[in-house]
């Protein structure tokens, strides 16, 4: 008989059921909740209970794991089970603003119950494995309570007692990542615009995402700069990276591509130009994100 916690899992998407899965394999007795029942079937051959309700879910596990569309999701399904929350903790892995996150944990307050925010940050076959970490906030003492629980789906880390911050860390790596699907995907269009397909064009396009990383560590720290306000521009200006940001607008103005992400990326170097800093490094270009222009 198995000695670790029960878990429940509420929401059985690809996700959610990556999750039940995990905690089964990891010991945790699992009960498992979905609005369409079907989903559920694979979860339960695997050693899942099958809930009725949100109720039933709720009273068999602690803590309860929900893996929903979004935090309005969580109010549909949970709406009607309130007396069913005082004394149990939420670890609401779903997306959302953080503001709706915050609001969410002061709703389960209300309700008594403990509130978690989290964003899983592995696509859902790589929840369990070492690749796997999960961002979390809210209270200290819940995620220390529950932390040897949630390790199963992935490390976590803990961000500190905003429950906003979780989310608005998942929404900052998404940025960054839907930004360079967007990036690929552009390329690739203005590439075959001259006649290469897809198969040719990647294959020489992602060395440049994966220098990324080298590329940042080479001169002093962007990330240093920021934090100091100072950008020199000893191996880059903002003045020739825009002069490039200005030809890829051109070219894919040329070739018939949509414009509106190279115009995005040219009016953050436009800006910085006008205010100026055309000598400074390329993350002189983060002062006009922080300040937009007025209905920009």
């Amino acid at each position: 008989m198995s000695t670790r916690s029960p878990v429940s899992v509420l929401g059985l998407g690809p996700m959610g059921q990556a999750m039940a899965r995990t905690l089964l394999h990891a010991g945790h007795p699992v009960t498992v909740w979905n609005r369409t029942p079907r989903r559920a079937e694979g979860v339960v051959a695997a050693g899942a209970r099958r809930a009725a309700t949100p109720s039933e879910a709720l009273a068999a596990g602690d803590p309860t794991i929900l893996s929903l569309t979004d935090y309005r999701a969580m109010r549909d399904v949970l709406g009607g089970t309130t007396a069913s929350l005082p004394g149990r903790t939420l670890v609401n892995l779903s997306s959302d603003t953080p503001d709706r996150t915050r609001d969410a944990a002061a709703w389960a307050a209300v309700h008594g119950a403990a509130f978690l925010a989290g964003g899983v940050m592995v696509p859902a076959p790589l929840v369990g494995t070492e690749a796997a970490y999960v961002y979390y906030s809210g209270p200290e003492d819940v995620m220390e309570r529950h932390s040897g629980t949630l390790a199963a789906i992935g490390t976590p880390r803990y961000l500190g007692e905003d429950p906003g911050l979780a989310q608005l860390m998942y929404l900052a790596n998404l940025d960054v990542f839907l930004t360079a699907l967007s990036s690929l995907a552009h390329a690739v269009a203005l590439l075959q615009s001259a006649g290469l397909n897809a198969s040719d064009a990647l294959p020489e396009l992602m060395p440049t995402l994966a220098g990324i990383p080298a590329m940042l560590a080479t001169g002093e720290s962007p990330a240093a700069q920021i934090d100091a306000g100072e950008h020199p521009g000893d191996l880059s200006t903002v003045t020739m990276m825009g002069a490039t940001a200005d030809h890829i607008v051109e070219a894919s103005e040329k070739a018939g591509v949509d414009l509106a992400l190279p115009r995005a990326v040219q009016r953050h170097y436009l800006r910085a130009i006008g205010d100026g800093h055309g000598g400074d490094n390329w993350t002189r270009i983060i002062d006009g994100i922080r300040t937009p222009y007025e209905g920009a």
